[in-house]
C-alpha cells in the first residue's frame, strides 16, 4: 500500500495481517554540522520510497549473546540493524484493512539507559496491536553522547546543549501528528508509552511545555512516577561538568574538532567514559527549555500534562533487593505516589499494575524488561519455554494496553476489572 505524506510517498510491505512502513525518516540525518544540534525538518522529495527495511540504530554498544540481556533480546542477528549517526527514523504498523474509522495510535519509545536500543528490537512488533485496531509507531533517536552531550562550546553556538535525543522524540511525535491521518490514524488520540529509559522519556515529554496538546495519554513501564528513584533530576551544571570530562577524554580542543571526529572515535570515547561513570551519565537535562524544573517539582506545581496515565513495574525490577522487594521497592512507591498525587490535584485517575509473573527458563524471576514479550505479543520470538499461562497473560495484557490506547481506560473486552488507584482504594492490577 502506498501513502502520501507531507514529505513524499511511501510504499509499505505486507506482514502478518499488517502493512508495515519501515525506516521512515522524520528529520534530516544529524551528521556533520548537524551533530549535536536540534533535529531539522526534512525536505520534500519526489517519487515513491520503499519503506521495506528497518533503519539504522544510533551508534551504540550492545549486549553480547552470551550475556543475560544479549541472550534475551539481541541473540538473533536478523533483528540487529547496522549502526550509524544517520538514525532518525520511525516504523509504522497499520491494519491491512483499517476501514474508514480513524484508529488510535500507540507511540513507543525504547529503553536502554539512554545508551543503546532501537525501535525494531526482537521483542517489538505491531501485529497484535493491529489485530486489536491500534496503529503502532516505534522510533529511533540519538543515544549516549550523540543524544545527550552537554558542553559550553555547544551551548555557546545557539543556547542549546544536551537533550538532543529527547528533541528527536518530539520531532518524531510532530511528524506522526502531521502525517498519521494518511495511514488511517487519529492524530488526536496518540498514547505515548515506553519502558525503562523509554518511560523516563515519556515522563520527560509529559513534563515539558514543548509537547502540550500533542499527547492524549501516557504509559510508564518500569521507570517514572512521583519521586521516582530512576527519574533523578540532572541540572544543566551537572550535565556540563559531565560533558567537560567526556570532551577531555576525546582530546578535542573545540566544537569544530569534536564534529570532525568520526562516529567511531566518539563512541570509543564513550566506552572510556562509561568505565569511570556512575549510572545514567547521559540523560534528560533540566535545561530551562525542554524542562524548566525537575520531575517532582513539575508535579508539585501541577505543571505536568493533565492526561490519563497507566504505570507500573515488574516484581523483580530495578530497585528490588532483600529488604526492598515488592511494595517496599522505591519504584513501586513512585507508581502509587504518582496516582495519589494526581488524585490530590484533581487530575484524571491513574491505573497502576504490578507484573508478578516469572518467565520460565531460568531463575531470573520477573526481571526488568520481561513484560515486553507479553505486552507486545511476541512470546514466540523468545528462547524461553512457554506454557498456556504465558499466552493467557499476554492476551490479557494486550487487551488492557490496547483498550487504554483506544479509550484511556484499560477495561473492556471481558477482562477482569481494573480499578484506578486512589487514596480510598489503592487498587493495583497484579499481572500473573
Amino acid at each position: 500500500m502506498t501513502v502520501k505524506t507531507k514529505f513524499g510517498e511511501l510504499q509499505g510491505v505486507s506482514e502478518n495481517g499488517c502493512t508495515v512502513y519501515k525506516g521512515i525518516p522524520y528529520a534530516k540525518p544529524p551528521v556533520g554540522e548537524l551533530r549535536w544540534k536540534a533535529p531539522q525538518e526534512l525536505d520534500s522529495r519526489q517519487g515513491v520510497q520503499n519503506a521495506d527495511k528497518f533503519p539504522n540504530r544510533c551508534v551504540q554498544g550492545i549486549a553480547k549473546p552470551e550475556e543475560f540481556y544479549g541472550k534475551e533480546f539481541y541473540s538473533k542477528p536478523a533483528f540487529v540493524p547496522p549502526m550509524s549517526e544517520d538514525c532518525l527514523y520511525l516504523n509504522i504498523w497499520t491494519p491491512e484493512n483499517p476501514g474508514n474509522e480513524k484508529l488510535p495510535v500507540a507511540f513507543w519509545i525504547h529503553g536502554g539507559a539512554f545508551l543503546h536500543g532501537f525501535g525494531s528490537e526482537l521483542e517489538f512488533d505491531g501485529a497484535e496491536y493491529c489485530k486489536r485496531g491500534v496503529i503502532l509507531v516505534t522510533i529511533n533517536y540519538r543515544v549516549n553522547a550523540f543524544g545527550f552531550l552537554a558542553h559550553r562550546w555547544l551551548a555557546d553556538e545557539n543556547g542549546l546543549s544536551g537533550n538532543y535525543g529527547i528533541l528527536d522524540q518530539i520531532a518524531a511525535l510532530k511528524w506522526v501528528r502531521e502525517n498519521i491521518t494518511a495511514f488511517g490514524g487519529d492524530a488526536d488520540n496518540i498514547t505515548v508509552f515506553g519502558q525503562s529509559a523509554g518511560a523516563m522519556s515519556v515522563q520527560t515529554l509529559c513534563s515539558s511545555e514543548l509537547t502540550k496538546g500533542m499527547i492524549s495519554a501516557a504509559i510508564f513501564q518500569s521507570a517514572g512516577g512521583y519521586d521516582s528513584p530512576l527519574n533523578k533530576d540532572c541540572s544543566l551544571a551537572e550535565a556540563l561538568e559531565t560533558g567537560e570530562r567526556f570532551v577531555e577524554i576525546t582530546g578535542a580542543k573545540s566544537a569544530e574538532a569534536l564534529r570532525a571526529m568520526s562516529a567511531e572515535e566518539i563512541f570509543a570515547a564513550v566506552g572510556k567514559f562509561l568505565a569511570e561513570s556512575p549510572m545514567l551519565p547521559f540523560r534528560p537535562i533540566v535545561d530551562g527549555l525542554l524542562m524548566k524544573q525537575g520531575y517532582t517539582e513539575t508535579v508539585d506545581k501541577n505543571l505536568h500534562h493533565d492526561i490519563p496515565y497507566m504505570l507500573g513495574l515488574t516484581m523483580d525490577d530495578i530497585g528490588s533487593s532483600e529488604g526492598t522487594a515488592g511494595t517496599d521497592n522505591p519504584l513501586y512507591k513512585a507508581c502509587v505516589g504518582w496516582s495519589l498525587k494526581n488524585e490530590s490535584l484533581g487530575r484524571a485517575l491513574s491505573y497502576v499494575y504490578y507484573f508478578k509473573h516469572r518467565p520460565l527458563g531460568d531463575d531470573a524471576g520477573a526481571f526488568h524488561s520481561c513484560e515486553l514479550w507479553y505486552m507486545f505479543g511476541t512470546l514466540d520470538r523468545s528462547w524461553r519455554p512457554k506454557d498456556a499461562a504465558d499466552y493467557a497473560l499476554s492476551e490479557k495484557m494486550l487487551g488492557y494496553w490496547t483498550n487504554f490506547m483506544k479509550t484511556h481506560n484499560p477495561n473492556g473486552s471481558g477482562l477482569p476489572d481494573w480499578q484506578p488507584c486512589k487514596e480510598e482504594n489503592r487498587f493495583i492490577m497484579e499481572l500473573s
